[in-house]
C-alpha cells in the first residue's frame, strides 16, 4: 500500500439530514435516512443542477456561484425527503396546502421547495450581510474613519455568525443532526486518508472536513470583510445594495478558496482554513456506530470506493480481511488517521 500522510481527494461531498446523511458523486446522490422502524432506507437520484452543461459552471469564480445554489436547492430537497419518514400521520392538510397542489397541481412540491429555498437566502443575506452593516452604523456618531468602521461591521458580522452557530447547538433536537454530520465527515475522510470504508475505521477518523459547509460560510464572511474594505460608497442605501448586489462575487471567490483548501496541504491554505475547522467543533458531534453505517450505506450507494482506494493508493480490499468491520492489516501499512484532521 502507498503512504500517505495527506488526503487524496475523492470528489464525494455530503451533507447531514434528519436521521441520516445525504452524499454526492458527481450528478448521482443518495440520501440514506434510519426509520423510525429501525431501517436504513436509501434513495439514489440524478441532479443536474441550474445551467446543466453550461460552460459558465466551469469558469473559476463564475462556478461558485451556481454550485452554491445547487447545494442550497439540493439541500432542501433531501432535507424535505428526510423529515417525510418522521411526518406527524394524523397531521391534516391544510386549505393553503389544497390551494397550492391545486393552482400548481405535479409542480406544487417543486415550486414550494423554491420559495423555501428563496427565503432562506434573503434570510442569509439580511442577517449576515445587511444587519451587521446597520449595527456597525450605530458607531458612525462615535468614529469618523471609514477603515476602522469597515473593521468594526467585519467584527460584528463575525460575531454574529458566530453568535449564530453557539445558538443552533443549544438547540436540543440539534445534537443527533450533528452527529449524522460528523458521521458524513467520518466516512469521507476515511476513504480520502486510504482506509478501507468500515463502522470501526471510520469511528476512527476525523469529523473535520476542509470542504465542509460551515468552512465555507466563514469564507464567504472573511472574503465579505476584505471586499467591504476596500469597496466603499458615500451613500448608506448605496453601500446597503453594495452588500447585496457582490454577494455573488464574494461566494465565487469562497468557492474557490474551499476547493483549494480540499485539494491543498500548503501550510498558508491550512492557517486559511483553521477557523472554519474550529468552528465545527461546534457544528459536527461525534456519532455512535448506527448513524456511521447509515453514512456508510449513503456513500455506498453513488460511490466505488474499493476501486478508488486501488486507484489511488494501490491496493485491492480483500474481504478477507475484515471482521465485524474491524480492519485486519497491521495499522503501520495504512496511513494513520487517529486525532488528525484529515483535511
Amino acid at each position: 500500500m502507498k503512504k500517505s500522510k495527506c488526503a487524496q481527494y475523492s470528489g464525494v461531498g455530503g451533507q447531514a439530514v434528519l436521521e441520516g446523511v445525504m452524499m454526492k458523486n458527481k450528478e448521482q446522490y443518495a440520501v440514506a435516512v434510519r426509520k423510525p422502524d429501525g431501517e436504513i432506507d436509501v434513495e439514489v437520484d440524478v441532479y443536474q443542477g441550474v445551467l446543466h452543461g453550461s460552460k459558465l459552471k466551469e469558469i473559476p469564480f463564475i462556478r461558485g456561484i451556481f454550485n452554491f445554489l445547487d447545494s442550497m436547492v439540493l439541500g432542501m430537497k433531501t432535507l424535505n425527503h428526510s423529515v417525510t419518514f418522521y411526518e406527524d400521520e394524523g397531521a391534516k392538510e391544510t386549505a393553503t396546502d389544497r390551494v397550492f397542489h391545486k393552482v400548481f397541481k405535479d409542480k406544487a412540491e417543486g415550486i414550494m421547495l423554491g420559495m423555501v429555498t428563496l427565503l432562506s437566502i434573503v434570510l442569509a443575506v439580511a442577517i449576515f450581510m445587511v444587519l451587521p452593516y446597520y449595527i456597525a452604523s450605530l458607531f458612525e456618531e462615535y468614529i469618523r474613519n471609514t477603515s476602522v468602521m469597515a473593521i468594526i461591521e467585519g467584527l460584528v458580522r463575525i460575531l454574529i455568525f458566530v453568535g449564530y452557530i453557539v445558538a443552533i447547538t443549544m438547540m436540543k433536537d440539534i445534537k443527533r443532526l450533528y452527529q449524522y454530520h460528523g458521521a458524513e465527515h467520518k466516512c469521507i475522510n476515511c476513504i480520502e486518508k486510504g482506509r478501507p470504508l468500515t463502522v470501526h475505521n471510520a469511528m476512527r477518523s476525523s469529523r473535520l472536513h476542509k470542504r465542509c459547509g460551515t468552512s465555507f460560510m466563514f469564507f464567504v464572511i472573511f472574503v465579505s470583510i476584505i471586499v467591504f474594505f476596500f469597496i466603499r460608497a458615500e451613500s448608506p442605501l448605496l453601500r446597503v445594495a453594495l452588500r447585496i448586489l457582490l454577494i455573488p462575487v464574494i461566494a465565487g471567490i469562497s468557492y474557490e478558496l474551499i476547493r483549494l483548501a480540499g485539494r491543498s496541504d500548503n501550510i498558508l491554505v491550512k492557517i486559511l482554513s483553521a477557523p472554519g475547522m474550529w468552528l465545527q467543533r461546534l457544528t459536527t458531534k461525534e456519532p455512535d456506530e448506527s448513524m456511521i453505517e447509515v453514512a456508510i450505506a449513503s456513500v455506498e450507494a453513488i460511490f466505488d470506493w474499493k476501486a478508488y482506494l486501488k486507484d489511488t493508493f494501490g491496493y485491492e480490499v480483500d474481504d478477507s480481511w475484515l471482521d465485524d468491520g474491524q480492519e485486519k492489516d497491521d495499522d503501520s501499512e495504512s496511513p494513520d488517521v487517529n486525532g488528525q484532521e484529515a483535511y
